[in-house]
């Protein structure tokens, strides 16, 4: 990238007035990206207006369109649902109603909506705007404004941004609120799945999903579920019997529970519908499981938004605001959404149209088609899905003679154990022997190591913590004996699971391959770690559930903070030297500072930070939180930034701190983490499959290129892997941590919310893209 930054303070919104709406269903994280979209639309010095109750409050107007100020958006972060309400609006679909909205936008100056919404919201948004200015001179024909108003106000922009639980909209990756529904729905399954161990039953749970099966697919994939109904992938003909006797092979093998997960949408393949009650009979009546429905219903709308959602509302309302900014009178209208760890920009339209698309396919019978349709990452999620469920028959499975071991590496992070039962199951599958190693390479080296088979790793996939056990113990210092137990086992290839000690090992591996030629095998690294500190990737396996953790913790501590009033929380993160955790927390939980190592900061910048809070607390705002990493500063320490804060803030906020310390590492994975360790591991297996094919000459594999000990990571929008030795010099091993990192990007935008003036750099948004239809091959490529 060697574009000149382009910072947006040369963007004004002084005369500009933005109206900010929710419309259609709830979903949690709306409340974040209406945060976001008032505070940076003042911080651009727009007015901004709350359009309370959806359309029917653009309809209705009168106290229904209020102007709000910085306050008016304190504390609703933590709060799911909308606080500005949402209404279904039958007379906005008239052109009467429509003609009623825009005079009550015009009378107060709105030419700009950013709408929070589904399709349906989104497209009424577009229909509104094509007919703006005739609507505007019909309501000069009928004197209610004048002809300078009809000149002034001659054009209406409009910005979405896509706030939905069910993940049914095409062109974003994520919509606003899905991550949070997974959320609810993993809570339950994991709350219900001690039961049904209990007393060996079947459960079937119902998820939302009218029209799509994100919800159903990825909470099936998150917590290994038997079987999966969903709208876009009915079963075969004859379903009835496959399910029954993969439930029964499940008993056989002791295992106590059997969960299957029904889209309230399923169908069959004669586009008739498949209800939880009618999977439940079909198990009782054939096999005479004690099974128990569960439908979730409205639960999966509520609760807390995610620190994922938050962060995505956060982002994608500060674009919103932009794109806004930026709009001239031939822009059309633009969705705000997705696309891998990008934020990008697509014509509202297009994406309508595409969400579309896949119900028509699917109303026709053409379900490959309408998978293709919903874009690179369901059809990722399906094809994983379809690899890890199903074990083949031993006579099906191709027989390779290659042996693969995988082990955990360094400090234990949620979502390896994911991770390594993804890992055995498609090993296996490729036909593959797969190998455990037990702690680490200390356990490698004392041949701590042992077969692992498919049924071994089942209900993995919650579980926190190493199930394998792992140790920070480097190659190093025992290297001989690792190449032993290599040549005693005949290991043909490596997995290493684990954060920067593991990138470190795969490291001294390649390079003591000129002394050991054991070592000349395919070896891929998978990032986990909490402190997402690891070159090569934007994220790594665990720094999710951390974040979700850091987080809760802060809701808690800022609701503590709210009975008091005048408090100030300095708050300690986990990370080593890398700042993610502290900022993204900072950002998830609308702290006031973040105190990171990757950006230095002086005695100056402290004093700054506590005139701020002294400010801050002549507001109704009278609470403070401060968050900082660990490993920041040497001489600034948690307890020298808390007697600071505690002699300067005297008489205006006390001070408390917190130490969050190793309740960060535990914890049962959260969804992002379950579904990315499982993704990515499983990928990773296919990769050594294919390097060992290529590395087998004369009866054995022999690997010694740079591109054959790779770490997988994604990189903006794609999963790719790296060479471990191309990455050494991105990185900065004094300190553990990358040299470059993307979500540095982000810091302005805590500051921003935090109402601190500084530059943020726009040049990565702003251009307008295609929804892009991929190919089959694309899929296979590396979306997440």
């Amino acid at each position: 990238m060697d574009h000149q930054p382009k910072f947006f303070e040369n963007l004004s919104g002084t005369g500009k007035a933005i109206g900010v709406l929710t419309s259609g269903g709830d979903a949690q994280g709306m409340n974040a990206a209406v945060r976001a979209v008032v505070r940076m639309g003042i911080y651009v010095k727009a007015k901004v207006y709350f359009v309370y109750e959806g359309y029917q409050g653009m309809v209705d107007g009168g106290d229904n369109i209020v102007e709000v100020s910085w306050e008016s958006v304190s504390s609703i972060l933590q709060v799911g649902g909308t606080v500005i309400g949402s209404a279904r609006c039958k007379s906005f679909r008239t052109r009467e109603g429509r003609l009623q909205a825009a005079c009550n936008l015009v009378q107060r100056g709105i030419t700009n909506l950013c709408v929070i919404g589904g399709d349906g919201s989104l497209t009424g948004a577009n229909l509104f705007r094509e007919e703006w200015s005739g609507l505007l001179e019909e309501l000069a024909q009928k004197g209610k404004i004048d002809e300078e108003a009809v000149k002034k106000y001659a054009y209406l922009n409009i910005v979405g941004m896509v706030g939905s639980i069910d993940n049914d909209f095409c062109g974003t990756d994520m919509t606003i609120g899905t991550d949070s529904a997974l959320h609810r729905i993993i809570e339950v399954v994991d709350a219900i799945m001690t039961t049904a161990q209990s007393h060996q039953r079947t459960f079937v749970l119902e998820v939302m999903g009218r029209h799509c099966g994100y919800l159903a697919l990825v909470s099936a994939l998150a917590c290994g579920a038997d079987w999966v109904f969903i709208p876009e992938y009915p079963p075969e003909e004859g379903w009835e019997d496959s399910m029954c006797v993969k439930l029964s092979e499940n008993r056989a093998r002791k295992k106590r529970l059997n969960i299957i997960i029904v889209a309230e949408g399923a169908i069959d393949c004669h586009n008739k519908p498949i209800t939880s009650e009618k999977v439940k009979d079909l198990v009782v009546q054939r096999l005479g499981f004690d099974t128990r429905v569960t439908i979730l219903g409205h639960v999966q709308r509520g609760g807390t938004p995610s620190a994922f959602d938050r962060i995505l509302a956060s982002r994608m309302g500060v674009e919103a605001v932009l794109a806004l900014l930026e709009a001239t009178p031939d822009t059309p209208a633009c969705v705000v959404s997705l696309s891998g760890n990008q934020a990008v920009r697509l014509p509202l339209m297009e994406c309508v149209q595409m969400t579309q698309e896949v119900q028509k396919a699917m109303d026709e019978g053409r379900f490959v088609e309408a998978v293709r349709l919903r874009g690179r990452s369901f059809e990722n999620n399906l094809n994983t899905y379809k690899l890890l469920s199903q074990k083949k028959p031993d006579a099906e499975l191709p027989k390779t003679n290659f042996n693969v071991a995988v082990l955990n590496v360094g400090a234990p992070a949620a979502g390896m154990n994911a991770a390594v039962r993804a890992a055995v199951r498609v090993g296996i599958t490729e036909g593959h022997k797969m190998f455990a190693v037990i702690d680490g390479f200390e356990g490698f080296a004392r041949g701590k190591i042992k077969e692992i088979s498919w049924g071994d790793v089942g209900g993995w996939t919650g579980q926190g913590g190493s199930i394998l056990g792992t140790k920070r113990t480097l190659p190093a210092k025992y290297l001989e004996k690792i190449a032993d137990q290599m040549r005693t086992n005949n290991i043909n290839a490596l997995m290493v699971i684990g954060g920067f000690e593991a990138y470190e090992s795969c490291l001294q591996l390649h390079e003591a391959r000129s002394c050991f030629e054991e070592f000349c095998v395919p070896i891929c690294v998978l990032p986990a770690t909490i402190s997402n500190n690891v070159p090569g990737t934007d994220f790594s396996i665990g720094a999710d559930t951390a974040l979700n953790a850091i987080v809760e913790t802060c809701d808690r501590i800022k609701q503590s903070a709210s009975g008091t009033k005048r408090r100030v929380f300095i708050i300690e993160t986990m990370g080593g030297y890398c700042g993610y955790l502290a900022n993204m927390g900072a950002l998830a939980a609308g702290a006031d500072a973040a105190y990171i190592f990757e950006e230095q900061f002086d005695i100056r910048e402290l004093q700054a930070n506590v005139e701020h809070l002294t400010e801050k607390m002549k507001t109704s705002i009278q609470r403070g939180l401060v968050l900082r990493n660990e490993n920041c500063n040497e001489n600034y320490t948690t307890d020298f930034i808390y007697q600071l804060y505690s002699e300067e803030g005297k008489g205006v906020f006390d001070c408390r701190k917190n130490v969050l310390g190793h309740m960060q590492q535990g914890g049962a994975p959260s969804p992002f983490d379950r579904n990315f360790g499982t993704k990515i591991s499983a990928k990773a297996v296919q990769w050594i499959s294919k390097k060992l094919k290529e590395t087998y000459r004369k009866g054995k594999v022999f690997a010694n290129t740079d591109d054959s000990v790779c770490l997988l990571g994604m990189r903006r929008r794609n999963l790719v892997f790296q060479p471990v030795a191309e990455l050494k010099n991105e990185t900065d091993f004094v300190h553990r941590i990358p040299m470059e990192q993307w979500w540095l990007k982000l810091r302005p935008l805590m500051k921003i919310l935090a109402k601190y003036k500084t530059s943020y750099d726009v040049s990565d948004s702003g251009q307008l893209e295609h929804v892009a239809m991929h190919s089959p091959k694309e899929a296979e490529t590396g979306a997440i």
